[in-house]
């Protein structure tokens, strides 16, 4: 039985200089970023090809996003799929690997065969989807009004590569959202039924991380995490490879539809549903891998076990605040609608939940949240 697998083969360079020579990035290859990123290194003179993302929209990736960026480059000629940016970039240069004509929407239905026909690099600018370490890409599908996820071996990168200096300039909201993001990836995958000693060490490990240095922004100030970025970077990579292998849960599950149709920040919408998917996951089955959990958390946290939810939410508060779900613009109909939406379109996340959560408990956590 299949336990455990890392896929691509993990680079790791100081600089974007270094990335270049030794990878001789020329004409053969077709680079996908944002038009921020390139500014900061245009004057390489790359002779590639390259395609901004922004110019197709902007936002959360979608499948219309996705399949405009495809009407323009299936027709190059290039053999290497270079993608530098953050999860946008990353989930969509995936589907750029794949042959074909179809669809992003017919990707996703898998109503076609999922052939890769190039290789794949994946340099992340950013600390938390972990994207580039994992075999899924998340698109919002318009005509549904959520997010859905795409997970096949064909979607892994042949290289991941890491380039601390890339994070230098990341904007503090960002990091934050980011960085949550692979905090939620790392303790979702650690209670996942999917999850065994191997993921278990990258979850916790990523979790440590994550804490001792959001630690060190409560108690210096946002500027303290700019030391830290390489640990950021690594962290979301562990995470990844957790999640990847083990799964995420009811959290992302439950954040989808609020991103999908409000348009929230990923690791926005996910820190929304975090510890109250977790705290609903107590009250269901208090025993078990959750004490394992929350004994962990209470020795990061310097707190009873009993209290390790909370004083999660507050380190977090310090990092990026909370607001009230209808501030994004949800209404009180959409309680259940959402509630409705994840159950319809959410199976393949919430197969991998601790407990099994019901209808009601999800309008439940939905209404403490509005």
């Amino acid at each position: 039985m299949a336990t455990f697998s890392i896929r691509p083969r993990i680079e790791l360079f100081p600089e974007f200089a270094d990335f270049v020579k030794e990878y001789n990035i020329g004409k053969g290859d077709l680079i996908l970023t944002n038009e921020f990123i390139y500014e900061g290194f245009k004057h390489l003179n790359l002779e590639c090809f390259w395609v901004f993302q922004e110019k197709y929209g902007i936002g959360e990736p979608s499948n219309q996003m996705t399949d405009a960026i495809l009407a323009d480059t299936r027709s190059k000629n290039y053999e290497r799929i270079i993608a530098i940016g953050g999860g946008t970039v990353l989930d969509i240069a995936k589907l750029l690997v794949l042959a074909g004509d179809s669809s992003t929407l017919d990707y996703f239905d898998r109503k076609v065969p999922l052939v890769k026909c190039r290789e794949l690099v994946l340099v992340p600018t950013t600390c938390g989807t972990g994207s580039e370490v994992t075999n899924i890409s998340i698109l919002e599908i318009k005509e549904q009004k959520t997010k859905k996820g795409l997970a096949t071996d064909e979607l892994f990168a042949d290289v991941a590569v890491m380039i601390p200096g890339l994070l230098k300039s990341l904007p503090y909201p960002v990091f934050a959202t980011s960085s949550i993001d692979a905090l939620v990836h790392a303790t979702e995958s650690f209670v996942s039924p999917k999850a065994n000693v191997f993921t278990e060490l990258y979850s916790v490990k990523a979790i440590e991380m994550i804490i001792r240095a959001y630690q060190e922004i409560a108690a210096n100030g946002k500027d303290a995490r700019l030391a830290r970025m390489e640990d950021y970077l690594i962290a979301s990579a562990y995470a990844g490879i957790a999640f990847g292998n083990a799964g995420v849960g009811a959290v992302h599950a439950l954040a989808y539809p609020l991103g999908g149709v409000h348009h929230v920040p990923h690791g926005e919408a996910n820190q929304q549903m975090f510890t109250t998917v977790f705290k609903m996951y107590k009250k269901v089955r208090p025993t078990g891998k959750i004490e394992t959990l929350e004994a962990q958390l209470s020795g990061l946290l310097e707190v009873p076990t009993g209290e390790v939810w909370d004083a999660l939410d507050a380190l977090l508060e310090k990092v990026l605040p909370r607001k009230p779900l209808r501030e994004y613009g949800m209404t009180e109909g959409e309680i259940e609608e959402f509630s409705d939406s994840v159950i319809a379109n959410q199976q393949r996340l919430l197969a991998n939940n601790y407990v099994a959560l019901s209808r009601e408990q999800f309008i439940e956590i939905y209404r403490s949240l509005y």
